[in-house]
């Protein structure tokens, strides 16, 4: 929607906008946010998109992620955890998309099947088909903007004796929800976000063990008993896994965690991105303009610390480029700054370094537009807070809050801790308890039904 709501800002400011179309492949708006029990392929026969699982909470502090000109406080009203789960974030999008007008362009449920380009007529051809009905069509465009993302397609790493795991192996494209590893020892193939979330998603509803394997360092992270992190595997024999350190560790289900490619079935060789999941991808200027061909575009192909406000800054960039409002260099300077932004990410050695390096690619951006530039800064400096609560308390770090650069509130506590909160519904999350108490006993109080008992 980031795309859409450019033009429709540039529009509201008096610009002549382009002739617009959107396909999407889903029913509705929210691209990795729509949560759907199916996995495999969707209702039309189609690749399931989304990622998401049932009772997931945002990993990283809203106050990170947030619209500079749409607010959390605009949303909801009132000021709400750091740490909302899936179906408030899927709230705050939805909002700001139905506050615009910008439905209009969208066509859903359709699919891109191919895109050609004509080198003479220097237009792309688009072949798209409606899913509900079966119809096929061809359409011209001057421009093409890829905004699909890219953790759709999983990567999956073979070993030695896999096939012989009686267990389930699931992809963390497919995982929709931790409650049926209650009791079960859990091994987790990453050590990264996905692997992190789902293990301690795993170890909260009550997986016996929980194991992570690392393919070249560790998470280190302090975790309680009941979980640990182990190198590469060496193989698979039956129930047993067989680390490169020498230990041996029996489990009943494998969750692979590593990752997904870039991978764009729709586009031609020539168009299409091949890049390793980084914070800056090479052939894309500014990040977002195809080198090769740059009348293409793509959002949110780099890995990200920012997320929803670097989408817009990516989208009111690309807008400007496609209005005439700024114009492109050379081939070869482009090349040039390409290889400068490479160069400065081939030193990053932290993950604070990649923060800062992000930051300044999102202030780049914005400073090219009329997009509201706000503190980023402090932004990074929430990022950073956040690696090292993580640190400090790998289990809890969901339980902190933070203020936001937008609007100066402070984020409320929610009322449950983490750990304890097994309902991730919009309706609980902005409930308010008047005593809470899984709090009352997480903090070390008598809950509020034994003090009545006893009175």
């Amino acid at each position: 929607m980031a795309q859409l709501r450019a033009f429709e800002s540039a529009q509201k400011k008096g610009h002549e906008i382009p002739e617009i179309v959107c396909y999407e492949k889903q029913d509705d708006w929210g691209g990795q946010w729509n949560f759907t029990w199916r996995t495999g392929t969707d209702k039309y026969g189609e690749p399931v998109h989304t990622s998401m699982y049932r009772n997931l909470w945002s990993n990283g502090p809203k106050e990170g992620l947030e619209f500079a000109e749409y607010t959390f406080d605009e949303h909801f009203g009132r000021p709400v955890s750091s740490y909302p789960p899936r179906e408030a974030l899927w709230d705050y999008i939805d909002g700001r998309a139905s506050k615009s007008d910008v439905k209009k362009y969208v066509k859903f449920a359709h699919a891109v099947r191919w895109v050609d380009f004509d080198e003479d007529a220097k237009t792309f051809t688009v072949h798209v088909e409606n899913l509900r009905t079966g119809e096929t069509e061809s359409n011209e465009f001057d421009n093409v903007i890829v905004a699909s993302g890219h953790f759709t397609f999983p990567n999956v790493p073979h070993f030695e004796g896999i096939d012989t795991f009686p267990g389930q192996i699931v992809h963390a494209h497919e995982f929709r929800g931790a409650e049926s590893f209650a009791d079960k020892d859990v091994l987790l193939i990453g050590a990264s976000y996905s692997a992190e979330d789902i293990g301690t998603q795993a170890f909260k509803m009550g997986a016996r063990s929980v194991t992570f394997s690392y393919r070249s360092a560790p998470m280190g992270f302090d975790w309680p008993e009941g979980m640990e992190e182990q190198p590469l595997i060496e193989k698979f024999e039956d129930d047993v896994v067989h680390f490169s350190n020498g230990v041996s560790r029996k489990f009943d289900a494998v969750i692979m965690c590593t990752g997904y490619i870039h991978h764009y079935p729709f586009l031609p060789s020539s168009l299409a991105l091949d890049s390793p999941n980084n914070v800056y991808p090479d052939n894309l200027y500014r990040g977002v303009v195809w080198e090769k061909n740059n009348q293409m575009f793509y959002l949110g192909a780099q890995d990200q610390w920012f997320t929803f406000n670097m989408f817009d800054a990516q989208a009111w960039y690309v807008r400007d480029v496609i209005l005439g409002e700024r114009e492109l260099p050379s081939a070869q300077k482009q090349r040039a700054s390409i290889d400068a932004w490479l160069e400065r990410f081939d030193k990053l050695e932290t993950m604070e370094d990649q923060v800062d390096f992000q930051g300044a690619y999102v202030r780049d951006l914005i400073e090219q537009t009329d997009y509201p530039m706000f503190d980023l800064d402090a932004v990074c400096g929430i990022f950073k807070q956040w690696i090292q609560s993580k640190r400090d308390d790998i289990l809890n770090y969901r339980d902190v809050t933070y203020t936001s650069v937008m609007t100066g509130t402070t984020a409320e506590k929610h009322h449950t801790p983490w750990m304890l909160e097994l309902d991730s519904s919009l309706k609980r999350y902005l409930s308010t308890p008047a005593r809470d108490e899984a709090r009352d006993i997480f903090e070390g109080r008598e809950p509020a039904a034994k003090a009545a008992e006893r009175s």
